[in-house]
């Protein structure tokens, strides 16, 4: 199975080094030197890793065979492939990977139907679950412990917590009337 475990940012410096956003949990199993990833686009690798430092919060790569600023500038946007067995899971028994999650069931805690996980969108402050509704509608919904207490791998479903109405389109009520009636 394939799981992508970076993208490569902008060349940094002179001599083939490029900054990298991290999309995996294990960084220093997935992106360690001597590691062959694939690529997306293919025509780009397979790509080596030779070394990996850490400069000013930003994991830096080289890889094999590239050597100058040009060389890495023409691999920005690319994405970086690890092959994984599909049944590895992570080191701590309460994060997952991606195709785990993928086709759960969603269901809230009193077992009502909310939909299946379409996708998970990797967003820079928060995980989202792509959900989509019997009806074909998508809803988001925050990956945290607080609003998705349970993942069930043997049973195939997540049980959800919402906060109200992150799952329906009722507006939300409080003393004093309607949040966000926009009326002065």
């Amino acid at each position: 199975m394939q799981l992508v475990v970076a993208r490569i940012g902008r060349a940094h410096g002179i001599k083939g080094e490029v900054t990298v956003e991290v999309r995996t949990d294990e960084p220093e199993l997935r992106l360690a030197p001597g590691a062959v990833l694939a690529t997306d686009p293919a025509s780009a690798g397979p790509l080596t890793i030779e070394t990996g430092r850490v400069h000013s919060g930003r994991l830096l790569l080289r890889f094999e065979g590239v050597r100058d600023r040009t060389g890495a500038e023409a691999l920005r946007n690319t994405l970086l492939i690890a092959e994984i067995d599909p049944e590895e899971t992570p080191e701590d028994p309460e994060e997952y990977y991606d195709h785990q999650l993928v086709d759960l069931d969603v269901v809230t805690a009193d077992g009502e139907e909310v939909g299946r996980i379409k996708e998970i969108s990797h967003l820079p402050y928060q995980d989202l679950l792509v959900v989509e509704r019997p009806d074909g509608s998508e809803v988001l919904i925050p990956f945290v412990r607080q609003i998705v207490p349970e993942i069930d791998l043997e049973q195939q479903r997540a049980v959800v917590s919402p906060p109200p109405g992150l799952l329906d389109d009722r507006a939300v009520t409080a003393p004093g009337g309607d949040f966000g009636a926009g009326t002065d």
